[in-house]
């Protein structure tokens, strides 16, 4: 009951932020100047056009009123319409997230591996200046913005070695028809390697920005944990039996370095792990901007220049509910894995 009650009461908080979200992005981008409906209107419209338009949209109603409309329909399942492309909201945002997701798993897959490898390498030759260069390098990590690693990924790989696609999301003149938006997972299952090939060339150097940051803080957390280990008595009795570095570093400290945390710090590893996930998905935005990546953070900047206001609404509700479930989701593991949470 005690784990029931526990969920009932994080559904509820979450369905209350989601509402707070709605009231405050619904009257913020409402009192922003600016008309949306002339953007829609040819040069010369009447009064009379305008009003049509307005009346259509909605806009014409007070902003209370407009609210609870547009409420209504999200409950049941309408967001409305486009302004700018006169197509349903719900479709148009949902036929972007699985560009975004994607991207977001495969930069997190890749700060894993780099964050994983320096943190190895850092260990193995710790004491020496090449520790100190991994340190020196994972502070630079963190302290330049995903942005800025783009654009220095674009020159290097786009530019000077025209290695890797710089924009957009698949080739065109490939000849594969998809039944969902998940491309590289569809490319996977039906074994299509060289759209594959295509899709990561696309997909490599928007992911990279992504998870340098990320790889920094995965990198400067394991080693840490690693040094630590190595410490302790069953690392020490390993190398009396002979092991080499490499065993008693990959073998035995790794998994304890780890998986410690299995037993006494599962906490504040899940709690990192959805902030920084949620992080990802919010960094996306101005990654796929500057790479052209037909994903969700792409169609929220044309949305904000078009002062689509549906098409607005649609996405940061989107963004924010995607947030909300990553934080339910690491409530929930945290009264599944601590038992007195769970007992309370």
């Amino acid at each position: 009951m005690t784990l029931l009650r526990a969920i009932f009461l994080r559904l509820a908080t979450t369905c209350l932020t989601l509402f707070g979200v709605a009231v405050i992005v619904f009257i913020v981008i409402r009192v922003v100047p600016g008309n949306p409906i002339a953007m829609m209107l040819p040069p010369g419209a009447s009064e009379a056009d305008i009003a049509r338009l307005q009346a259509q949209y909605g806009f014409d109603k007070s902003i209370p009123e407009q609210f609870f409309i547009w409420l209504g329909g999200v409950v049941q399942g309408d967001f409305g319409t486009s302004i700018s492309t006169r197509q349903p909201v719900s479709e148009l945002v949902l036929g972007r997230l699985p560009a975004t997701l994607e991207l977001s798993v495969v930069a997190l897959l890749l700060a894993c591996v780099i964050g994983g490898a320096l943190a190895l390498t850092g260990t193995r030759l710790r004491g020496t200046r090449t520790e100190g260069a991994i340190d020196v390098s994972t502070g630079v990590a963190l302290s330049v913005p995903d942005f800025l690693w783009g654009l220095v990924l674009i020159l290097l790989f786009g530019v000077l070695w025209p290695i890797f696609h710089i924009s957009g999301r698949i080739s065109p003149s490939l000849d594969i028809d998809f039944t969902t938006n998940f491309y590289l997972f569809e490319a996977l299952l039906r074994l299509r390697f060289d759209v594959l090939a295509d899709l990561v060339g696309h997909m490599f150097m928007p992911a990279l920005a992504l998870a340098i940051p990320l790889a920094a803080i995965i990198g400067q957390l394991l080693k840490q944990s690693l040094k630590e280990t190595m410490h302790l008595d069953y690392v020490a009795l390993a190398r009396t039996k002979g092991y080499s570095e490499r065993h008693v570093i990959t073998r035995e400290a790794l998994p304890n370095a780890i998986l410690p945390a299995m037993r006494n710090a599962w906490l504040p590893v899940v709690t990192m792990i959805g902030l920084q996930f949620t992080f990802l998905i919010g960094g996306t935005v101005i990654i796929e901007r500057l790479f052209s990546y037909e994903g969700l953070g792409n169609m929220a900047i044309d949305a904000v220049i078009n002062r689509d206001l549906p098409l607005i609404q649609g996405i940061v509700l989107l963004f924010a509910l995607l947030f909300t479930i990553v934080n339910l989701v690491v409530d929930m593991l945290y009264v599944v894995l601590n038992p007195r949470l769970r007992h309370a």
